[in-house]
């Protein structure tokens, strides 16, 4: 993910928990807010109880990578926040995907395939 595609400052994650709509299964909670740009951002926390900070690397590495292989399904014009749970430690990638994808569409921002 490039640069614009993050999104990093505490004053933007606020905003967002404020105003956005939340979703959630047992591994992750998803943030999602519109906006007017014509691309998506992603922002992630993994809080220091999942695990050490390999364990948080592996998870934000995880999250990242599956953004970039789901980008052309996910509803652009978005600012989501992906908050990792502690049963998020335990999963290999497929899993995490997977379970991503999962409250993504619980979230309806995932576009149907045609």
């Amino acid at each position: 993910m490039n640069k614009r595609q993050r999104i990093k400052r505490n004053a933007e994650f606020q905003e967002i928990f404020k105003k956005g709509k939340s979703f959630a299964n047992r591994q992750f909670v998803v943030y999602c807010l519109a906006k007017e740009e014509d691309y998506y951002r992603v922002g992630l926390s993994v809080s220091k109880k999942v695990g050490n900070a390999v364990v948080r690397n592996r998870i934000k590495r995880y999250i990242r990578q599956t953004f970039l292989e789901i980008h052309d399904q996910v509803y652009s014009k978005m600012d989501y926040i992906i908050i990792a749970r502690n049963p998020a430690a335990k999963l290999d990638f497929h899993e995490t995907k997977k379970s991503l994808e999962h409250v993504l569409k619980i979230a309806k921002v995932i576009k149907k395939k045609s």
